[in-house]
């Protein structure tokens, strides 16, 4: 019988192909064991008890309860990186867009009527000179997947790039092109910067961090790209910038009606991620990481759970979820042990306030052994797969 996910948004088909004849992906399921989406708000969703695992195919999970999902044992999953290369190709041309008044020059086009055009768009184009970005200093914030490939490409340019992000992986640290210079201040960032671009995840001390005060360090005539999300900017303040002359032009593609009509101010639609390849690529990652976690209890590119993953090995693999507090690996082993049931592989991480454990076993975990797993009170989920 094949597994069924519930398909909350329009997938790509490759979604599909990948997970193979084994799965079907519907809209209508019966039981769904997973669910995979892109924008849907499941805030309010009544999520089916026989789902195990949310995936969405895209980075930010913000339309997730992820903790809420987490008490209840369902493991959320993203795709990083999945879209990089389309949301760092946006923000290029949104560097073009704040340094030459592009969308200005088209509108104003548009006005001209008559037979002598092509003279009145010559005559009138000094009004919308700009300024090149060769040469201009680029301060990246955040250093995740697309901020490094935003540096990268933008040294490429011509552009003296600053980076800063005192998280920064160390995958990412290898693929940060040598000649950016890593800033270990915002303050110093925002006092050298141009062209100031933000690529970092909402979160409690990111929300609203582009703030007067920190606009205030900034150089006169700022140009500020934020592709990221809205909340990460005080729009108030920004619009205030803007009109004093201290922003030279802030982009964004998070849409909000004090933002419009704002002369200074470009609000496109949220088309990062929005080109046919980068929905591809996140079905395909979205799919593969549910078919491991489904088949093989594998977790890679969680949000509320710890990655852990190992080869199979034996006749039965049984994972635990369960909260990280003293002795409850212990009480896991012991059950098995106690059953005498080699273990043949063991691996087990933590992540805050939550761990995982997969055990490989030479025989059955049976359903009293897993009964009596299942009974401790920091345990809260397993699975005999």
């Amino acid at each position: 019988m094949k597994k069924e996910i519930l398909k909350l948004n329009a997938i790509s088909p490759l979604a599909s192909e990948t997970l193979g004849d084994g799965y079907v992906l519907t809209e209508k399921p019966e039981s769904p064991i997973a669910v995979l989406l892109r924008s849907f708000v499941m805030h309010d969703y009544k999520l089916p008890e026989s789902v195990i695992a949310v995936a969405r195919a895209g980075a930010g999970t913000n339309n997730i309860p992820v903790k809420e999902y987490a008490e209840r044992g369902v493991v959320v999953f993203n795709t990083p990186g999945a879209n990089a290369n389309a949301v760092k190709e946006l923000c290029l041309a949104a560097l073009l867009l704040a340094s030459r008044d592009i969308v200005g020059g088209i509108e104003w086009v548009k006005t001209l009527v008559g037979d002598d055009i092509a003279k009145q768009a010559e005559k009138g184009k000094s009004n919308f000179a700009g300024h090149e970005i060769m040469g201009k200093t680029l301060g990246v914030v955040g250093l995740g997947a697309i901020g490094v490939q935003v540096g990268n490409n933008a040294v490429r340019l011509g552009m003296n790039v600053l980076g800063y992000d005192p998280y920064i992986s160390i995958d990412s640290a290898w693929k940060l092109n040598h000649n950016i210079t890593k800033i270990d201040s915002l303050e110093e960032l925002f006092k050298k910067s141009d062209y100031i671009t933000l690529h970092l995840p909402l979160t409690d001390g990111t929300r609203g961090m582009i703030n007067a005060a920190a606009l205030s360090k900034m150089k006169d005539g700022v140009n500020i790209v934020n592709l990221s999300r809205g909340e990460l900017c005080v729009n108030a303040d920004i619009i205030s910038a803007v009109k004093s002359g201290k922003i030279r032009n802030y982009i964004t593609d998070f849409a909000s009606p004090e933002l419009l009509n704002v002369k200074g101010i470009t609000v496109l639609p949220h088309l990062g991620a929005s080109t046919e390849e980068a929905e591809d690529n996140c079905a395909v990652m979205a799919a593969r990481e549910l078919a491991d976690f489904i088949e093989n209890g594998n977790i890679k590119n969680s949000v509320n759970f710890p990655a852990c993953s190992s080869p199979r090995a034996g006749k039965c693999r049984i994972t635990v979820i369960h909260r990280n507090v003293k002795n409850v690996l212990n009480s896991i082993t012991e059950v098995v042990s106690k059953a005498g049931i080699n273990i043949e592989n063991f691996v087990s991480q933590s992540r805050g306030d939550y761990a995982y454990t997969i055990i490989d076993a030479a025989e059955t975990v049976g359903d009293g052994q897993i009964k009596t797993i299942e009974a401790n009170e920091n345990v809260i989920k397993t699975r005999r797969i």
